[in-house]
């Protein structure tokens, strides 16, 4: 019996599930009010249903927001990428409208001097305690001079100390070594313009000479073979009491050799006054 119940047990159940529905229904058709089983079979399903909507409308929210915010971050991260491409083309902007600016002026400069100069553009730099010194493109090969003057349309950058086949190395007029026969521009008192430590400068004057005052700018006086007269080398900023054989004025340089970018070299041995090119810029 057991085994015979095994083998027909799936069938059995249906039976008995076909059995009783027929039963539910036609025990429902034979009631007046044949429909409170379907109502109670609602009544309870419809807490669950409602229940089951609200997990899948949550979870169909859940998911749009995620959606979204993936969409927003991913144009986040896209304009983020724009902006900084663009600001990057921004900062390329300026800079070759800085290069052009400075450019300009250099040409204006070289055409107004009334000797052949050689434009260079610097390639290294050298920062130290004591030796301040620029590389330049230019060398041997262009025909540059040992000590030939480099300037700016500010003014002195400094000579040429070493030079090479396709380079040379300038000393800078702030270098602790460097010394230039300068005068002071409204009084015509001369001295020795001398790199300080540190990126300044200072004019040693006679003790007695007392021709010198805050403001006062200081030129090349043309004296000593190297450097031609009336190139800008500084201002005066301080002035100290004369100590022993000297008087020192402390200098703001004319050029800010930190940011030098482009230069033109004089030849060598250049005497005549060049003053008038600088007055004019």
């Amino acid at each position: 019996m057991l085994e015979l119940w095994s083998r027909y047990r799936k069938y059995t159940r249906l039976l008995l599930v076909c059995l009783a529905s027929f039963v539910l229904l036609s025990y429902q058709q034979s009631r007046p009010n044949g429909l409170w089983l379907a109502e109670g079979i609602a009544a309870v399903a419809a807490p669950i249903q409602a229940a089951f909507a609200r997990v899948h409308r949550g979870a169909v929210g859940l998911w749009t927001t995620y959606l979204e915010w993936k969409a927003l971050r991913l144009d986040a991260e896209r304009l983020r990428t724009e902006v900084t491409a663009l600001r990057l083309r921004q900062l390329r902007q300026d800079e070759l409208e800085s290069e052009n600016v400075r450019l300009r002026a250099l040409l204006a400069l070289r055409e107004r001097l009334p000797v052949q100069t050689i434009g260079a553009e610097v390639v290294a730099r050298e920062w130290n305690g004591f030796t301040r010194a620029l590389t330049i493109n230019r060398g041997r090969s262009d025909g540059l001079d040992r000590l030939a003057p480099v300037i700016v349309t500010g003014g002195v950058v400094g000579r040429v100390m070493e030079v090479r086949g396709a380079s040379a190395l300038v000393q800078l007029v702030t270098d602790p070594a460097s010394s230039i026969a300068g005068v002071v521009n409204r009084t015509r008192a001369q001295g020795l313009v001398e790199g300080v430590a540190g990126g300044r400068m200072r004019l040693k004057l006679p003790a007695r000479e007392e021709g010198v005052s805050p403001g006062d700018l200081v030129f090349t006086s043309g004296i000593g073979g190297i450097f031609p007269k009336g190139l800008p080398l500084g201002r005066v900023t301080r002035v100290h009491a004369a100590a022993g054989l000297f008087r020192i004025a402390d200098l703001e340089p004319a050029v800010d050799v930190a940011t030098v970018e482009e230069v033109l070299i004089l030849p060598r041995g250049v005497l005549m006054d060049l003053n008038g090119a600088f007055s004019e810029g």
